[in-house]
């Protein structure tokens, strides 16, 4: 095993749900904008990013958000908090984000790659992400998949419900780099599905297709926020070699 290996395998050790964090250590500013910063770096769906991280880190923030985690321990405890949000509505600004970057790369006549990244953002984010209030754009994705999947190996996709799980996704990915990067610094997290999302959006002022994936809650964990030992099915019943 290298040296980052086993590095690694520590993190991944260490990083647990802790759900009551001691009250007397505080969580380092920096510690947070460095998870924050690394979890920008995340791998997600076609470069779009569509998230946001909301950090709490007031004391009035996190008294008002507290009640909105169901007063779980894990948050009541918590000395930092961020808040997971997938962006599906902002698919425009990062379509033509992306656009204009490789456009900016372009130096006379653009190549083949250049090329397929003008196509791609200028034309098949917009065919993947607009939708219609009638649902015929959804059908006509899956229309084209189902028929181009009879051929060939193709893309599937359809309506809201595709876009939601790419977008949940991304984020995900992006909040479990934040926990982990947490853990390299020596604190821990929980990531907390049991909220009341409306009003957690009401508070963040996000807008109605902005969706919660999860909130994370961070401090110095304690012996009895560990609720047992971490209990896993065996690895046969998870792990295929095909």
């Amino acid at each position: 095993m290298t040296s980052n290996s086993a590095s690694f395998q520590e993190i991944v050790s260490f990083r647990r749900s802790n759900r009551s964090f001691d009250a007397s250590v505080s969580v380092p500013e920096e510690v947070i904008r460095r998870a924050l910063e690394r979890s920008v770096l995340s791998p997600n769906s076609s470069n779009m990013q569509l998230w946001s991280f909301h950090w709490i880190q007031t004391d009035d923030a996190l008294k008002k958000i507290v009640p909105l985690c169901l007063n779980q321990q894990a948050a009541k405890t918590a000395k930092q908090m961020v808040v997971f949000a997938a962006r599906r509505d902002k698919w425009k600004e990062r379509a033509a984000w992306n656009l204009a970057k490789v456009k900016e790369g372009i130096l006379g006549e653009p190549n083949g790659l250049q090329k397929a990244g003008m196509r791609y953002y200028g034309k098949l984010m917009p065919f993947l992400y607009t939708n219609d209030p009638f649902g015929f754009l959804s059908l006509l994705r899956r229309f084209i998949s189902f028929f181009a999947g009879m051929f060939r190996p193709f893309y599937r996709t359809g309506g809201v419900a595709s876009q939601r799980i790419v977008a949940h996704k991304s984020c995900a990915l992006a909040a479990q780099t934040f926990m982990l990067s947490i853990a390299s610094e020596g604190f821990h997290t929980c990531p907390m599905e049991g909220i009341d999302e409306v009003r957690v959006k009401r508070l963040l002022r996000l807008p109605r297709a902005a969706e919660i994936t999860m909130i994370v809650s961070v401090g110095m964990g304690t012996e009895k926020g560990i609720w047992g030992p971490r209990l896993r099915v065996p690895n046969k019943e998870v792990i295929f070699i095909h």
